[in-house]
């Protein structure tokens, strides 16, 4: 057990030390390293997965995870949105009602849908993703009890309707009663936090393109999600993974569907505003 301790321990330094460096504000171009994003804007390949200076999380990843989302055969993300299509259409709860029978086909009526939540949500006076969307049709049309965060109807139901807009720029509005839960979202994505003393920014902006150990920081966009993660070997929601963002930072974690990433959800949504939605992906 000592050994064990002893190899955890120099994990978490090296962990440490990367993240440190990262807390650097440093911008992304820099007289020793260049533009660390250079290589990937000068690559044709990678057109359709930018906008403008957004790039997709597709574009830092390996080419052979990059295979496996290409092919829907092979994208694992595929056997949710397969769940998710059998949900759509499964009865449910004291009024006798499926997702179907208000929505009808999920390719017609939820097609654009997806790309423009987190949105403001006047029953719940605060912002809802399509998780608290999903839930809200089931306690009020379906008379049916919520679904369980990250359980497997939920996220086959979001990958499901995600997967209708596929191929679509994200759209998120941050006006009107949105405005102030995104001013929130901000301050979350721009506060240091935990033992690392690091912000989201200090990674996805100021230290995008560049490597922490073996990590190769993206932009940290959301627009691929939910996903499947090969570090999890599963699927998950976007939520998810803020919680394990706030675990290596050694920061206080919030459940999944809080308001406090819910905020967070839009300020990410509104920085890949234009970049084509590619749930259900795959990211290492």
């Amino acid at each position: 057990m000592a050994r064990y301790r002893k190899i955890l321990v120099v994990a978490s330094t090296i962990l440490a030390a990367g993240l440190a460096a990262c807390s650097e504000e440093k911008p992304t171009s820099t007289a020793d390293s260049g533009d660390p994003l250079a290589q990937y804007r000068a690559n044709p390949k990678y057109a359709e997965f930018m906008s403008g200076e957004k790039m997709s999380g597709y574009v830092f990843a390996s080419p052979e995870t990059q295979a496996m989302q290409d092919d829907d055969f092979e994208n694992p993300g595929m056997l949710a949105v397969q769940d998710g299509e059998a949900e759509w259409n499964r009865v449910d709860g004291a009024a006798g009602k499926s997702c179907a029978s208000c929505h009808g086909d999920a390719a017609q009526s939820m097609k654009g849908v997806a790309v423009t939540y987190p949105k403001f949500e006047p029953k719940r006076g605060k912002l809802a993703s399509i998780e608290h969307r999903i839930n809200i049709c089931r306690t009020e049309h379906m008379q049916a009890p919520e679904l369980k965060w990250e359980s497997k109807p939920l996220l086959g139901l979001t990958a499901y309707v995600e997967y209708q807009s596929r191929g679509m720029p994200i759209n998120v509005k941050i006006d009107g009663p949105a405005a102030p839960f995104f001013e929130k979202g901000k301050e979350f994505y721009e506060t240091r936090r935990g033992q690392m003393d690091v912000s989201c920014a200090h990674c996805h902006v100021h230290n995008a393109g560049r490597n922490m150990g073996v990590e190769n920081l993206s932009q940290g966009q959301s627009n691929g999600y939910p996903t499947y993660r090969l570090k999890w070997q599963s699927f998950g929601s976007l939520h998810r993974r803020f919680e394990g963002c706030n675990q290596e930072v050694r920061a206080a974690t919030y459940p999944r569907g809080s308001d406090e990433y819910t905020n967070l959800e839009l300020y990410v949504a509104w920085r890949g505003n234009g970049l084509k939605s590619e749930a259900p992906s795959v990211r290492r």
